[in-house]
């Protein structure tokens, strides 16, 4: 390259052969500068009468560096332009994403007579492949290529063509033209493989790459690709591991591709410590290896892992890309760490990928998801263009702090701009957020029409929520009577739903026949016992009550015990009810006396009723006091700062009286609380709680 440029420098650099050189350098460097240079002494040197074969050049330095302008310029300039130097502006748009651009350039070769040759319809076919499903522009190329003899016998062609017709969803057409190629070769296969990977058909992948085997065929990287993601998107685990074994045996896990695809594999499989064995192997590592690695955590329930991987990754030298970032922020909505995605934000800020498709939406969605519902609106009405994901991510954000008006709203402005269409995915959103914002007419409305008016039937989470929905407005008998009708066998989160409720309004002996589902479902998960137990005592039915414990402990059932934990300098504080244990229970038991007076005098009663032991009142009164909750809220009022929120998160169902008593306290010491339980966000401020107290 040095050698090129000093050519284009040198004074007496006159040699058209040397200029044409040193385009071609500046190509392989990626230089725009060098090719400018070249073709401005080439300008003036050798204009007027420039020779085809540097304008040739010329097209190409600048179609592959993706200035589409200077090439468009260089072509025009061009007195005899050949099929060489369209050919080279045609590949440059149709590789960058301008497919039509490269199919007007074509139909501008065709008309001037110039011929395409085995080079000019593969790009032609590529871009055609950008054309919506019914469009002719594809069928037409493939006309001609027949016409000048390209088809069926050049693979080259053959292979350009049947890709076209697999992406714009001709399968019918793609593998008439695959059984009529008299020579396929393992581009061709490859095309059949990654094209039904792409596709969501694993199945035929396999049977291609067996095609391949059978027909004496030896698969590439590509080929081995594509069968790794086709095991990976059918958990063809077993298949997959004999698969891995032939990858060793021929030397293909050397390459870096190939070991990605692995440890991609491995993840879909929830075999997590075999991707990261993958993972150890591998001598070079690139930015998809990390990612990788981090999004095989973050599927497995490793979020704290999967960090801890990303952090390797920029420790060892990877910058942040839009992938990695969006993975990562994934895995914080999932530890609701909101101190470590804002961090990622600002890294995603100071990269410039905050606005990324992809980026923005895991933002809204991370935001969302850690009750941050502000940051999630100032991201979503930032982004240049949204996505099915980024309008899912904020109807649910707004569903997770119960905002039902909002999310109505937002559901409302998809629909009229018309961009994207909802899945059932945002239906689910809809229908939680009204079941927790109350806005039952409307939720139940689109329950019923949604099939009418979206396509969409009405699947086991819809039910959920619609059951969800009913039982919190006290319509438990309607909504067992929806679980009868429904077309499916009701699941955990149905019944689930339905116990829930009859517990919130007393409704006893309806709670026990979804207690008794529940328990057929899943006998050993205590949650469900608990809630039995908890909602016969609440009715004053404390032998039952008694009677499910005891059964709990006769089949060696144990209760989950309840915890509330709190992040203050980087240290997790966890709290149990009753707890003692804490290096600050002197002081934390100090302040909730002082809380308790207080609030007493503001007009606070406890709840006694959630106690759920059959105890004395005063005892009671002690017993709802020292819920896990109420000791991590004193603990972040002792250490917290005054105009920090605090944040708390807890494994179960908040309790009414702990409910009660937070916006109490948020008053009395002028405090914003925000709580995490295992179903929403309740935000407490000036005596008030943003769920209006409908949860």
């Amino acid at each position: 390259m040095r050698r090129a440029a000093a050519a284009v420098a040198a004074p007496l650099a006159t040699d058209p052969q040397l200029l044409a050189a040193a385009v071609e350098a500046a190509i392989a460097s990626r230089s725009p500068r060098l090719g400018r240079a070249a073709h401005a002494r080439a300008l003036r040197l050798l204009a007027p009468a420039i020779p085809p074969f540097i304008c040739a050049h010329l097209v190409n330095l600048y179609s592959k560096l993706d200035l589409p302008g200077p090439a468009a310029a260089a072509l025009a300039s061009d007195p005899s332009p050949t099929v060489v130097s369209y050919t080279a502006f045609i590949s440059g748009a149709a590789q960058h994403g301008r497919p039509a651009q490269a199919l007007s350039a074509f139909a501008a070769m065709l008309r001037l007579g110039l011929h395409p040759n085995d080079f000019t319809f593969p790009s032609a076919f590529k871009a055609a492949a950008s054309a919506p499903s019914r469009s002719t522009i594809g069928p037409q190329v493939h006309a001609l290529a027949l016409r000048f003899g390209y088809l069926p016998d050049d693979a080259f062609v053959a292979c350009g063509a049947l890709d076209m017709y697999f992406k714009t969803g001709r399968l019918a057409l793609a593998r008439r033209l695959f059984e009529e190629m008299p020579y396929r070769n393992v581009v061709a296969w490859n095309a059949v493989m990654t094209n039904a990977v792409l596709d969501g058909r694993p199945v035929e992948t396999v049977e291609a790459y067996f095609g391949l085997r059978e027909a004496g065929g030896m698969p590439n990287v590509v080929s081995v690709c594509a069968f790794f993601n086709a095991c990976a998107g059918a958990t063809y685990l077993s298949l997959g591991e004999q698969f891995h074994g032939f990858v060793v045996k021929c030397g293909f896990e050397m390459d870096v591709s190939v070991s990605n695809s692995m440890v991609d594999f491995y993840g879909k499989c929830r075999c997590v410590e075999k991707a990261k064995a993958v993972f150890d192997g591998m001598g070079v590592r690139n930015s998809v290896s990390w990612c990788c690695m981090v999004v095989a955590y973050a599927q497995n329930g490793g979020e704290e892992e999967a960090f801890s991987a990303y952090l390797g990754a920029r420790r060892a030298g990877e910058e942040p890309t839009d992938f990695m970032v969006s993975s990562v922020l994934t895995t914080c909505a999932g530890l609701l760490g909101l101190d470590q995605g804002r961090a990622l934000h600002a890294v995603a800020v100071r990269s410039c990928i905050d606005a990324n498709i992809f980026v923005a939406s895991a933002l809204v969605d991370m935001y969302g998801k850690c009750g941050g519902i502000e940051d999630a609106e100032q991201v979503f009405l930032d982004m240049p263009q949204r996505n099915l994901v980024t309008w899912n991510a904020m109807v649910g954000g707004y569903a997770h702090i119960g905002d039902a008006r909002n999310a109505l709203a937002v559901f409302d402005d998809m629909i009229k701009c018309g961009e994207t269409a909802p899945n059932y995915i945002t239906l689910v959103n809809v229908l939680a957020a009204c079941s927790r914002g109350g806005l039952t007419k409307e939720g139940y409305e689109l329950f019923k029409t949604m099939n009418d008016r979206f396509g969409i039937k009405p699947r086991i989470e819809h039910y959920a929520c619609v059951v969800d929905l009913l039982g919190r407005a006290g319509m438990e008998e309607q909504a067992y009577e929806i679980i009868q009708g429904m077309p499916m066998r009701p699941s955990i989160s149905v019944w689930g739903a339905l116990l829930g409720a009859c517990k919130m309004h007393g409704k006893t002996e309806l709670g026990k026949i979804a207690a008794e589902k529940l328990f057929e479902l899943d006998p050993q998960d205590s949650g469900n016992h608990v809630l039995l137990s908890n909602m016969l005592a609440s009715a004053g039915r404390w032998t039952e009550a008694t009677d499910v414990r005891k059964e709990m402990k006769n089949v060696g059932i144990k209760k989950d015990p309840g915890r509330s934990w709190i992040t203050w300098k980087n240290v997790v504080h966890v709290f149990q009810a009753k707890d003692t244990k804490h290096e600050m229970n002197n002081e934390i038991q100090a302040l909730l006396a002082k809380l308790k007076s207080q609030m007493q005098a503001a007009g606070y009663m406890p709840d006694t009723q959630y106690a759920l032991y059959d105890l004395e009142e005063e005892e009671k009164e002690s017993e709802v006091f020292q819920h896990s909750e109420k000791l991590a809220l004193a603990f972040g009022l002792i250490c917290i700062p005054p105009g920090v929120p605090i944040r708390i998160m807890k494994n179960l169902r908040i309790c009414v009286d702990c409910h009660r008593a937070f916006k109490f306290i948020s008053g009395i010491v002028g405090r914003e609380i925000i709580v995490r339980d295992n179903n929403r966000f309740h935000h407490f401020k000036d005596y008030e709680c943003l769920c209006k107290d409908y949860w």
